[in-house]
């Protein structure tokens, strides 16, 4: 492969011109075999040692280098979001709930900008309803810091929220495919 030229986002490895648009960017071609073998390890079996990604590296025949530009890569294109544990909650001591707010479509923005300035709210989805409540998100902390977020978000926003809490998990994870 050519040697790699960084330009705005883009690890080049090639062009057929001399202007933005003739570049050929790693980003654009896609994951390679090695890339998916990464992906099914890293969501089946990441190791909890000291050094995972050369762990990773041993498993899968690479460089702990290379398994760590090719994990940045796949996030810069966005096929890994983050790499971390899910959590008994329960176990924790924190708590678990679904909310719903009502938001008009062109507020969308401004609301979503306030929920996602917890560290607590983990997902943040808007979806089309016919209730109205179409801006949902997950908060999970000890249930006082859920309230105190859920009063927040309404003293900050003025929406209508519909808060539904976890009575029961029947599945947590997912695991995807890949291979």
């Amino acid at each position: 492969m050519a040697a790699e030229r960084r330009y705005g986002g883009c690890s080049e490895i090639g062009s057929f011109g001399n202007d933005a648009a003739s570049r050929i960017c790693l980003e654009d071609i896609g994951p390679d075999e090695q890339d998916l073998r990464i992906l099914a390890e890293v969501q089946d079996a990441f190791p909890l040692v000291s050094r995972p990604f050369q762990e990773l590296g041993q498993r899968l025949g690479m460089e702990e280098e290379e398994v760590l530009r090719r994990v940045s890569r796949l996030k810069d294109m966005g096929l890994i979001r983050r790499i971390g544990p899910i959590l008994d909650l329960q176990r924790l001591g924190r708590r678990g709930v679904l909310v719903a707010l009502k938001v008009r479509p062109e507020d969308s923005s401004a609301a979503s900008e306030v929920v996602n300035s917890y560290d607590e709210i983990s997902h943040n989805y808007l979806r089309p309803s016919e209730t109205g409540y179409n801006l949902w998100f997950t908060v999970s902390a000890p249930q006082e810091r859920i309230v105190e977020i859920l009063e927040e978000i309404r003293d900050r926003t003025g929406l209508p929220q519909m808060v539904l809490p976890t009575r029961r998990i029947f599945k947590i994870g997912v695991k995807f495919d890949i291979l």
